[in-house]
């Protein structure tokens, strides 16, 4: 069974706005080579979720794994993505799609945030 990961995240006007996804896509896909890694983006940005599923689908990929980059639930991942995981399950019955916590909710994430904050706070000008 091949597996697929999709970094689901909100979407800007700008498109330098995505540079950091992209960074992360490469970063998943270099720590997990059995997985194909996409991108999507809920509004401003394309690929939308049904497009990127639509891809690995079209690669072979018959388990996905979405995975919310957003730091908590509001609106969107409550009400919109699930109706949009619905759509593409009616779809495409015999696939299989799960979807994570958002990363912000996640104890590592947030712990690593916490020592970035940290970090920041002790030093003049920017944490790059």
């Amino acid at each position: 069974m091949k597996r697929g990961i999709v970094l689901f995240a909100h979407g800007a006007r700008d498109p330098e706005w995505a540079l950091p996804m992209r960074r992360l896509a490469a970063l998943v896909a270099a720590k997990d080579a059995g997985a194909s890694v996409e991108i999507a983006y809920l509004e401003h940005l394309p690929p939308p979720l049904e497009e990127a599923v639509d891809k690995l689908r079209k690669a072979g990929v018959s388990d996905v794994t979405v995975v919310p980059v957003f730091i908590a639930q509001g609106g969107h991942l409550k009400q919109d993505l699930p109706r949009i995981i619905e759509a593409i399950r009616s779809a495409d019955p015999k696939l299989v799609i799960r979807l994570a916590p958002p990363v912000g909710e996640i104890a590592a994430v947030l712990e690593a945030m916490a020592a970035y904050a940290s970090a920041a706070s002790h030093q003049a000008g920017s944490v790059a």
